[in-house]
């Protein structure tokens, strides 16, 4: 089955979707640096130094990925909006992990549903604002 968030090739001029805001997530590179890449164009990335040269190189990686791939006549996936999530999801586990991670959250007093909340935000840097920093890339490259 197709995804809904693809548009049929052809249908839209290149500048349609070039002016798209696609999420661009950045994070902080154990080497030094910054990374980033925009997970709805599979394989846009790119690497800088600096945050100011992170926006300038991503936004070059973005127009890159969706002029070749337009050109090749593929498709093009449109940005994906937050409203596609409602925030569940079923997670099936072992009963001893189920019950490991039941004693643990019971030890720290919160809710089983907080405690993983919390664990998957750490593993994820959802909670590090110095390590990710997620949303729309509005910003304009330098002229």
């Amino acid at each position: 089955m197709k995804d809904e968030r693809l548009i049929e090739k052809g249908r839209k001029p290149l500048e349609y979707y070039l002016r798209l805001k696609y999420p661009v997530t950045i994070h902080e590179a154990e080497e030094g640096g910054y990374f980033a890449e925009i997970i709805d164009l599979p394989g846009c990335m790119a690497q800088a130094e600096t945050l100011d040269d992170m926006h300038e190189e991503i936004d070059i990686a973005r127009k890159l990925w969706l002029e070749s791939m337009y050109e090749d006549g593929n498709e093009i996936p449109l940005p994906r909006n937050e409203s596609e999530y409602s925030g569940k999801f079923i997670v099936r586990v072992p009963k001893s992990l189920h019950r490991k991670l039941d004693q643990i959250a019971e030890r720290e007093g919160v809710s089983l549903n907080q405690y993983v909340v919390s664990a998957l935000s750490h593993v994820t840097g959802q909670n590090d604002s110095k390590t990710s920093r997620r949303g729309l890339y509005a910003r304009t490259s330098k002229k």
